[in-house]
């Protein structure tokens, strides 16, 4: 009603940019920093959309890294955890793989969910990725190599609630998340504990370091090993 034909073509364009969140169409996002790569509607659709990731995160985790290891068949060789691993079943039934997923979807999850709070993600994950500088055999380049998995893994939870415009939110977000961890890893004024070196004896090789978890949280890591003792 109040759309007379002769201005048909603007009225469908308008109505494809209202989102009637409440009953006025107003969302709870007034503004949104401006050093963040997504406007205020983006900001919003992205926390919406995530509900739906969140409710199976471990899952989307583990599809993630599935993908991960196929591309990026070398990474699996600094994982202590994965070495023995010969197939893909395999991998997708481990528990240690579930749970190492869960750990860094969570790390994931809370930048996600706190988006619209820049400086509270931004040092979230600078100091998440300073943390990488314990790891020896960690390379900032790395991080990079979850790009393509994140995109995939979330594009088969969401379905078809995965549209060309959250295709493109979601790649403004994990850009945005993965040069923070990046930076902070490249920061060498960011304190960080001595470097932890899981050297593999199994074999007669040359000396091969492992990690254990990568793109955690510091709190999880240090819950993790409370719970091996």
């Amino acid at each position: 009603m109040g759309c007379r034909q002769t201005k048909e073509t603007s009225c469908v364009q308008e109505s494809k940019e209202f989102d009637p969140i409440t009953d006025n169409g107003v969302t709870d996002i007034v503004s949104v920093d401006p050093r963040l790569p997504l406007n205020a509607r983006q900001t919003f659709k992205l926390k919406q959309s995530w509900k739906g990731i969140k409710r199976k995160i471990a899952e989307t985790g583990v599809e993630m890294f599935v993908r991960l290891f196929k591309s990026n068949a070398d990474l699996m060789a600094i994982f202590e955890k994965f070495t023995n691993i010969q197939s893909e079943d395999e991998l997708r039934q481990n528990e240690y793989l579930e749970q190492h997923a869960t750990l860094v979807m969570n790390t994931l999850d809370d930048a996600i969910t706190k988006i619209d709070d820049y400086d509270y993600v931004k040092g979230h994950l600078h100091m998440t990725g300073a943390t990488h500088q314990r790891f020896d055999v960690f390379r900032p380049e790395n991080f990079w190599k979850i790009r393509e998995p994140f995109i995939e893994a979330v594009k088969i939870t969401l379905g078809d609630r995965y549209t060309e415009y959250m295709s493109n939110v979601y790649e403004i977000t994990i850009d945005f998340i993965l040069k923070a961890l990046e930076d902070g890893f490249l920061d060498n004024n960011n304190p960080v504990e001595q470097k932890i070196i899981v050297t593999d004896h199994s074999k007669e090789q040359p000396e091969v370091t492992k990690i254990e978890h990568c793109c955690v949280r510091e709190s999880d890591v240090k819950d993790i090993e409370q719970a091996k003792t």
